[in-house]
């Protein structure tokens, strides 16, 4: 069994969330894969070199000063914070980009209808599987930034959660896998202001409805389109829950309709 987890930046953001979070995904045994966001160091960074940071409907638009900036962050300073705190829990993690060993690979998406620049999109292929099981049979956990590469010298910044995905995918023809997203919810919500209103399972047909009526919106949607084409494509089990949960069983469920 492999277990793919992805952290959000919020958790990425807080030095106490991300030591818990640590302890707790050191506890877990057997293979295990890190996939981690970048949190608001890049913002921060932009700001000090005052290069402008541009969002266009949450994304960031990631031009050659900006990408310079995350793959500075993202594949450098927050990479290799997460490996040293890993190391300090005896994981023995390599913190790798996507152009590291080649093993994600990605195309600049089109800038049409919006050009976001530098940003890449994961095909289902796009991720080396043996490469990825060579590492875990040597015994090691990779950990994953969201920048990746074209296979023509151009980094690229990715969607974390759709380097999640395209990871958990991988890691499924190499033996079950199973997929969690942790972030600062207790998982996917009916209403974001009420703590009882967590939904604990979500079908295709549900999610369907769910967006067609508005409760699941936003930021979440893309997450879940993620996470449906992971279970689509051979992950046995996804799951959304927040970062201190991560060793019990809660959080939402995501499973096929039957």
């Amino acid at each position: 069994m492999i277990t793919v987890v992805k952290i959000g930046g919020n958790i990425v953001d807080n030095p106490e969330a991300l030591a818990r979070f640590v302890r707790a995904f050191a506890g877990i045994g057997g293979k295990k894969i890190l996939i981690h966001g970048g949190g608001k160091e890049a913002t921060r960074l932009s700001e000090r070199l005052d290069i402008p940071t541009v969002m266009i409907e949450g994304r960031r638009v990631t031009s050659r000063e900006t990408l310079d900036v995350c793959t500075m962050v993202y594949a450098g300073l927050v990479n290799k914070r997460i490996v040293s705190m890993l190391q300090a829990e005896g994981v023995n993690a390599i913190g790798l980009s996507g152009a590291d060993a080649d093993i994600i690979r990605a195309t600049r998406r089109p800038a049409k209808p919006v050009d976001y620049g530098f940003v890449g999109d994961i095909a289902l292929d796009g991720v080396n599987s043996s490469t990825l099981a060579s590492l875990l049979d040597a015994g090691l956990t990779p950990v994953f930034c969201a920048i990746t590469h074209d296979g023509s010298a151009t980094l690229l910044n990715c969607n974390a959660d759709t380097i999640a995905a395209a990871v958990a995918i991988a890691a499924a023809r190499i033996e079950p896998t199973t997929l969690t997203y942790c972030f600062e919810q207790p998982g996917v919500m009916a209403d974001i202001t009420r703590s009882d209103s967590l939904i604990k399972e979500i079908t295709p047909t549900l999610y369907a409805a769910l967006k067609a009526d508005g409760t699941i919106n936003k930021g979440m949607i893309p997450k879940l389109d993620n996470a449906f084409r992971a279970i689509g494509a051979g992950v046995e089990k996804v799951v959304i829950k927040h970062a201190d949960n991560l060793a019990n069983e809660t959080g939402t469920t995501l499973s096929p309709d039957e």
